[in-house]
């Protein structure tokens, strides 16, 4: 993992309160660093006083894979008590944050819905926002069958399964702990905008409370380097960056 600190107290001075955190989420070919090297997010946070983890995931869509590593638990569980107990970061849910680009923005979402009462807000880049069992059914392309089913498994129990974003949206709306804050953005030339648009109907219809927004773009970092600044925009940070 990558990750990004604000500047340290004046004086040397240790901080009096736990740093707000964006857990931030890479893509399909990407790792742990490609946000730094494609964006300026060191930049666009240096005034926030908000910690950024990047964590590498490989292509598991943020998975425990049934033919691969169990990034799940790595990402769910391990992750965030490694990095808490090497730098001082809050594990409040008002101060924790997650978004992610492509297979980043699915992992966002799942990881928020999956557990809402850790996450006060999720962001999707460009998500692949899929039902992964009916991608399959319609692509054309055995190899992206084949890669699907080695990190998922069994393609005909994904549906209503724990990486199901639509099921863990349905389940979040009905249940007693209040569903995180949404964003959601997608370019309007982008490949994955009809699968974003889905979702978004399937999160509006069931109340949750979700920020969309399109415009022109595809799926490049110059569309992502813009909108992951009006995340930052959109987090519920006012009170705690002025610690």
């Amino acid at each position: 993992m990558d990750v990004i600190l604000p500047q340290p107290a004046p004086g040397g001075q240790r901080r009096k309160q736990k740093l707000p955190v964006l857990w931030l989420l890479h893509g399909l070919s990407d790792d742990h660093t490609i946000w730094q090297r494609r964006t300026s997010i060191e930049r666009y946070v240096e005034p926030l006083q908000l910690a950024v983890v990047m964590p590498a995931v490989d292509r598991s869509f943020y998975t425990d894979m049934a033919q691969g590593n169990r990034y799940w638990t790595y990402i769910s569980e391990e992750l965030p008590a490694l990095a808490r107990a090497f730098f001082p970061l809050s594990a409040q849910r008002e101060d924790n944050f997650v978004a992610g680009l492509s297979m980043g923005g699915y992992g966002a979402f799942k990881l928020a819905l999956s557990h809402p009462s850790r996450f006060a807000a999720a962001a999707s880049l460009s998500g692949a926002l899929h039902n992964f069992a009916e991608d399959a059914a319609a692509s054309n392309d055995p190899g992206w069958t084949a890669e699907l089913t080695r990190i998922f498994g069994d393609l005909a129990k994904f549906t209503g399964g724990p990486n199901d974003i639509y099921h863990l949206a349905a389940r979040v709306a009905k249940g007693k702990t209040p569903p995180p804050q949404l964003f959601q953005c997608c370019g309007t030339e982008d490949f994955l905008y009809e699968g974003n648009l889905r979702f978004k109907a399937h999160a509006e219809a069931l109340g949750l409370p979700l920020t969309y927004t399109e415009g022109p773009g595809e799926h490049v970092w110059s569309y992502w380097d813009m909108m992951i600044q009006r995340v930052l925009e959109w987090l519920p940070l006012s009170e705690r960056s002025q610690r």
